[in-house]
Parts: C-alpha cells; sequence; structure tokens
C-alpha cells in the first residue's frame, strides 16, 4: 500500500490533523512550563525536576490500568476524552502563571492529572492507527502519523523561545491546552471505530493479567523495554533538566534551548521520511545500535560544546526517536494480538518511563554534588551500558517483521 492510498482511507486525514495540533502545543509546553518555574521566586531545577517527575510518577501508576480502560471502553473515545480534560486542567496552570500566583500544590496537582491522563491516552492510541489504516499499511501509517505529529511539534519548539521571550510562559502554556483540547474533539468524533469490547465481564484484574502474560510472553519486547528505562532516565536527566540550566548558564536562555529542542524535532522529521522509504531486515538490531545517538547527545552538553554541536547531536537522536517509534509501534501492531493490544502497549509505557522520575530527581542534586559535567560523563555511561547488554539476547539480535509472529509460541 503506497502513501496516497493510506491517505485516502477515511478517518485518516482527521487522525493526523489531530495529532498534528496537539504536538503543535506538545512543543511548547515542555519548554515554556521548564522556564516558567526556573523564572518564579521560590523557582529552582529541583522544583522543575520535581514537578515533572510528578507527571510521570502517576503516568506509571494508571498506565497499567489505561490499557484495560481502553480496551474496554473503546480507544478512540479514551484518546478524545483524556485529551480534551488534559487540556482542561493545562488551561488552570496557564491561568495561574497569568495571575503570578503559582503555588506549588498547584503545580504538583495539575502535572499529576496530566499524568493521569498521559496514563490512559498512551495505551489507547497505541490501538487507533489499526482502527484506521489496513495491516498492509501500517508502517506507512506510522511513518505518516510521526511525520505530521513532529511537523507540529517542531513548528511548537520553534515558535515557544518567541512565544515565552515576547507574551510569557503564561500565553504558551495556554496555547498548549488549547491544542489538546481542540485534538481531542477531533478524535471523539470517530470513536465509533473502536467500539467499546462486547464482553467485559472479566475483572480489572483479569485483565491486567491476562496483559501481562502477552507482554511478558515476547522476551523481544521485554528487553528492549528495559533497555529503554534506563535510557529515559538519562535522557530526561539531561535534556528536561540539565539543558535548560546550561542554556541560562552558557548560552542564551529559552532562545537557545528551543533551538536545541527544535533541531531534535527536525530530525523526527527526517527520520519519518526515512521510514517511509526503507525495510529493515533486522530492525531491533538496528534501532538499539542507533540509540547511540543519545550517547552523543548526552556528551555534547558536558563540556559544553558549541550550541551548534549540541544541536546538532540532538537532530542525529531526534532521526533515531522516529524510527524507533515507527518500526517499534508498527512491530506492536502486526504482531501483538489486537484485542490485547492496549494492556501490552501499557505495560511498554510503564517499563519504558519507569525511570524517568529517577532522573529527574537526581539531576539537580547529583549534578551539585559532582558537578555537572561530570554527572553528565556518568550519564553517558550509563547509556552504553544500557544499549550495548540488549545484543546478549538472540530475539533482540535476530528480530525481524517475517518471523516475529513465532516468538510469543517459541518463547512459552
Amino acid at each position: 500500500m503506497d502513501t496516497r492510498q493510506v491517505l485516502s482511507q477515511p478517518y485518516v486525514k482527521r487522525l493526523f490533523a489531530a495529532r498534528f495540533i496537539s504536538n503543535l502545543g506538545n512543543g511548547m509546553g515542555p519548554i515554556a512550563l521548564a522556564f516558567g518555574i526556573l523564572g518564579l521566586p521560590n523557582g529552582s531545577a529541583n522544583l522543575l525536576g520535581l514537578v515533572l517527575g510528578t507527571t510521570t510518577v502517576f503516568f506509571l501508576l494508571m498506565a497499567p490500568f489505561g490499557g484495560v480502560i481502553a480496551d474496554k471502553y473503546g480507544r478512540a473515545r479514551m484518546v478524545g476524552i483524556t485529551d480534551f480534560l488534559a487540556g482542561l486542567v493545562l488551561l488552570v496552570q496557564a491561568w495561574s502563571f497569568a495571575t503570578g500566583d503559582v503555588p506549588v500544590t498547584l503545580l504538583l496537582i495539575v502535572n499529576g492529572l496530566y499524568g493521569v491522563f498521559w496514563g490512559i491516552f498512551w495505551p489507547a492510541f497505541s490501538g487507533i492507527i489499526p482502527a484506521v489504516v489496513p495491516s498492509e499499511g501500517l508502517q506507512k501509517g506510522n511513518a505518516l502519523n510521526q511525520l505530521l505529529t513532529n511537523s507540529g511539534f517542531i513548528i511548537g519548539a520553534a515558535c515557544a523561545g518567541i512565544l515565552i521571550d515576547q507574551y510569557g510562559a503564561a500565553v504558551t502554556l495556554a496555547i498548549d491546552a488549547a491544542s489538546f483540547m481542540i485534538s481531542g474533539v477531533m478524535i471523539y468524533s470517530f470513536r465509533h471505530l473502536t467500539p467499546r469490547a462486547l464482553h467485559s465481564e472479566s475483572t480489572v484484574l483479569a485483565d491486567l493479567r491476562h496483559g501481562w502474560q502477552v507482554f511478558v510472553s515476547f522476551r523481544w519486547i521485554v528487553v528492549s523495554v528495559l533497555s529503554w528505562s534506563f535510557l529515559v532516565m538519562c535522557w530526561a536527566a539531561a535534556e528536561n533538566v540539565l539543558g535548560p540550566l546550561i542554556a541560562l548558564e552558557h548560552f542564551n536562555g529559552a532562545k537557545s534551548w528551543s533551538l536545541v529542542i527544535t533541531s531534535e524535532s527536525v530530525g523526527l522529521i527526517v527520520g519519518s521520511v526515512i521510514a517511509l522509504r526503507i525495510k529493515l531486515r533486522y530492525p531491533l538490531r538496528f534501532l538499539q545500535l542507533a540509540s547511540f545517538t543519545l550517547t552523543f547527545y548526552i556528551f555534547t552538553m558536558a563540556k559544553p560544546q558549541s550550541l551548534i554541536v549540541i544541536a546538532s547531536a540532538a537532530f542525529l537522536f531526534g532521526i533515531t526517536l522516529d524510527l524507533w517509534g515507527t518500526f517499534w509501534n508498527t512491530a506492536m501492531q502486526k504482531k501483538v494480538p489486537q484485542e490485547a493490544l492496549s494492556r501490552v502497549a501499557s505495560f511498554d509505557a510503564m517499563g519504558s518511563m519507569m525511570f524517568r522520575p529517577i532522573g529527574l530527581a537526581i539531576a539537580a542534586p547529583l549534578s551539585g554534588l559532582f558537578g555537572i559535567e561530570n554527572f553528565l560523563y556518568i550519564l553517558v555511561g550509563v547509556t552504553v551500558v544500557a544499549i550495548t547488554l540488549p545484543f546478549l539476547n538472540e530475539q533482540v539480535r535476530i528480530m525481524s517483521f517475517e518471523d516475529i509472529g513465532n516468538d510469543q509460541k517459541s518463547l512459552k
């Protein structure tokens, strides 16, 4: 199936438009929140790490149940509802920054609720593309979704520095909130494509247990998720906490860090274009090797190198991120049983993100203890180990789209 045929499917364009709009705000939100918090009278890297960590903790608590909710009550319905509700709570946060009264408690509540909605959204969204794109078009559908999503993100990130500089963090955060609400309404409009489960007599715990059994039956999924849990930890510490500090100390603050994030987003778009054109015989082997771009990205922050070098490293890592997204989602959608897809995706999400709060929490205190440069070198070392160890597993080395359908049977 070619790109034109994928785009001709009903509801595909509406889905892609919704993801573009939502990620327009996503590109702005993290930058605006980081510099908004750092600009508070009581703002600090510790507070930023606490707020971001709260989001991830609540996401991790909700994700397994989010998969059950999505499989039971309809994936598009739950994506639409959680997108809209996330926009509402983020609007409260934007209002608090606009008034100048930003209690820490409010930041924690808002970002905790956002984490809850995110924990439902992520596993729910995993099953939407297979509902609107035929199986033979899944790789192109995922690549196009990544392309439109990343296009929104890059425009948002590029605009963030200017908007924050000219209008402040509050206005930028309000745009982010509105983008979620618009996207939610658009996706909710085709909720009939992913209806509620016909038979839902089983208990939540039974559904969770079944989802876990399917998840662990695919060894290549488990090993890759464990590897990414450490990579996400290092990435979060370096990019979300230490990056803005480095930009404030060595460069031009929000504008400089916006350039780095924008470069990463450009890499995402380039990765989407590459994913539309290539076929990988051994996708996990290739993707694990490509993950060393994260090692290089963190390494460039340590001195730090010139802003152009850091941005170039972010660009390369962006390509890797997008290739991971396209090929990983395609493998999951093709080979995981559809009735359990959201639950397996929820364990994937929970595992991949489980150490992110640790990265956010330790970034400020350990960089204060060891120095930012030395702590970044420690993160570099952790990424090397996390990328290398999965090659000890044969299923990771030889996994291909042609044979992974037999993985579940052979590994039980």
